[in-house]
């Protein structure tokens, strides 16, 4: 065969895969490396008999990943300020998902009570040998106009979305470090890529949880510890309706209406967990067309700005006079 042949076969395998990877892309409700794993990798069974820490466990993503590692075998930590609630998701592991009581911890905690997170580590190194996952899901949404958001908000975000899981990964770290294993997971969320009106807040909790455990990630590495990035994008949940605003001790108080295109909580859950099983650095788990904008944000980013400040701009002449709210 000729080298012009060869370049030609060549052009058309590139453009065909090309084409593939695209597919794949936009008919996904995640990156391609997650969908991969989702297809060809472990399953949340790869997770059976490991003890998981998973904070905000009461409600949302939380709870329903408690489900998932449930179903998969895995030893639960279930964490979050509502004792009942946890109590609740518990019941349904035992009863609907075959657990033994003595393999849920129920472990009531406030993320902002810092003080109290080295006594937490201590209460279930008691009740189990090890940590070996811990997934820092427990924050709250957010929204208000940049301008219009009180400092007092802000500081309220940021401590608790982002010193809050600082506080208790610190707490924890020694055990895993000194076991030389262990995985430390963070819900981010796709404003932790990328920035969108009337998130600023929020954006800027999950902006520094990224650079903070993008850090950690390098300085664990040799000690066989691994950290996991989870972004979602919007999901069905309770989020909004506790969502700070721009006005200190006020929530949202908006519930998700079924027409509105968000991922379903059970899913977005079962990507978390195969993204876990599969030790996945980061994973972008998103229905379009909010996945599409992440690549475009990623790979195009000054295509991205100067798309992204123009449909920021149309949005916000509506949020003006009324004809769309931030939710």
């Amino acid at each position: 065969m000729k080298v012009k042949d060869l370049l030609s076969a060549g052009v058309i395998s590139l453009l065909l895969a090309a084409g593939v990877m695209a597919l794949i892309l936009f008919t996904s409700d995640c990156d391609l490396f997650l969908w991969a794993a989702e297809h060809f990798g472990n399953g949340p069974d790869a997770l059976s008999g490991q003890v998981v820490w998973i904070t905000g466990a009461s409600s949302g993503i939380g709870e329903e990943l408690a489900y998932v590692l449930a179903a998969a075998g895995s030893k639960l930590v279930l964490s979050a300020r509502r004792p009942q609630e946890l109590q609740r998701v518990k019941q349904r592991c035992v009863e609907q998902h075959g657990m033994r009581s003595e393999d849920v911890l129920v472990l009531p905690l406030d993320l902002l009570q810092f003080d109290t997170h080295q006594a937490a580590v201590t209460t279930v190194l008691q009740h189990f040998p090890q940590i070996d996952v811990l997934v820092n899901n427990a924050g709250r949404s957010q929204r208000a106009l940049w301008l219009n958001t009180s400092l007092a908000v802000d500081r309220e975000v940021l401590t608790l979305n982002t010193l809050g899981p600082l506080s208790l990964t610190k707490a924890v770290l020694p055990h895993m470090l000194t076991r030389k294993s262990g995985h430390i997971a963070v819900i981010s969320s796709l404003v932790g890529r990328m920035g969108a009106p009337g998130l600023g807040s929020y954006a800027a909790s999950k902006h520094a949880l990224h650079g903070s455990f993008d850090t950690l990630r390098m300085e664990v590495y040799d000690s066989n510890i691994h950290v996991t990035m989870l972004c979602p994008g919007p999901v069905f949940s309770n989020a909004l309706k506790f969502a700070f605003t721009g006005t200190p001790g006020e929530e949202l108080g908006v519930v998700n209406q079924p027409t509105e295109n968000r991922m379903a909580t059970d899913r977005c859950a079962q990507l978390s967990a195969v993204a876990l099983a599969n030790r996945l650095d980061e994973a972008w788990i998103s229905r379009q067309p909010e996945l599409s904008y992440l690549y475009i944000n990623q790979y195009l980013p000054a295509l991205s700005r100067w798309a992204a400040v123009r449909i920021a701009a149309r949005r916000l002449r509506k949020l003006r006079v009324g004809e769309q709210d931030l939710h």
